[in-house]
């Protein structure tokens, strides 16, 4: 990758964390926004324009090469104690929750009852745990991967059992938005492959829109829990019945 295509593409990428579009780049550039397509889509920039478009972003031009020249190793998952850590201190696991979302600290400490430097404390320990890099002016840089995910019997899945879960079911699901469906049948080996093979799919798309409504602000995005559960299963009640 040449050096303006890894700029451009760390340009696309915090414009996209901080939720701003073309339109916005247009503004700052005293351009139209198609205008501001083809300078993306041709990487023709100027040095004045690279500037003003990092202005826009409350970066220097130098961090911009810093952040862009960078490639920090993404993670897949936590290590079990760092998950402990997480769910050892209901602080941290929230900012740990906003920033996988790509929060702010601004927005962290607009809607959560936090000091912001309460904020940076837990932030520096999310940075220690190696799960975000805080960069200068208190930006944050998720280092997980696309397909990161919490340990299959770690610390926070078993937290989500035991608190989460019953939480996240205790609702009559009656409200616009809402939805939960339980079906029973018997299924070949075959056909449970199958299964699994499309509920990654399902799972895939909702990382997929997950990252598409991140261009939206904050007010417009909703936290939104998926549960997706599949498993050989006889009622207890049923079981106790047979001969």
């Amino acid at each position: 990758m040449s050096e303006i295509t890894q700029l451009i593409t760390t340009l696309k990428r915090e414009l996209k964390r901080q939720g701003k579009t073309y339109r916005d780049v247009g503004v700052a550039l005293d351009l139209s926004e198609p205008s501001v397509k083809r300078l993306f889509a041709t990487r023709q920039f100027t040095l004045e324009r690279l500037v003003d478009i990092c202005g826009l972003l409350g970066l220097t031009l130098a961090e911009l090469a810093q952040e862009a020249g960078q490639r920090p190793q993404q993670i897949h998952t936590l290590k079990a104690a760092q998950e402990r850590e997480l769910v050892s201190d209901m602080r941290l696991l929230l900012v740990a929750v906003c920033a996988l979302n790509h929060w702010t600290i601004e927005q962290m400490l607009q809607v959560y009852r936090l000091t912001e430097a309460e904020c940076l404390q837990l932030l520096l320990r999310l940075d220690r745990l190696e799960l975000i890099t805080l960069l200068p002016g208190n930006r944050i840089r998720l280092n997980v991967a696309r397909d990161f995910d919490w340990l299959q019997d770690g610390p926070i899945r078993r937290y989500f059992r035991e608190q989460g879960m019953p939480e996240f079911i205790d609702s009559g699901f009656r409200t616009q938005g809402e939805s939960l469906d339980f079906v029973h049948g018997m299924l070949t080996e075959s056909a449970c492959a199958k299964l699994q093979a499309e509920l990654r799919q399902l799972r895939a798309r909702f990382a997929q829109l997950h990252e598409e409504s991140l261009a939206a602000p904050l007010p417009q995005r909703r936290g939104t829990g998926l549960l997706l559960a599949l498993r050989e299963w006889e009622p207890a009640a049923f079981a106790a019945l047979r001969r």
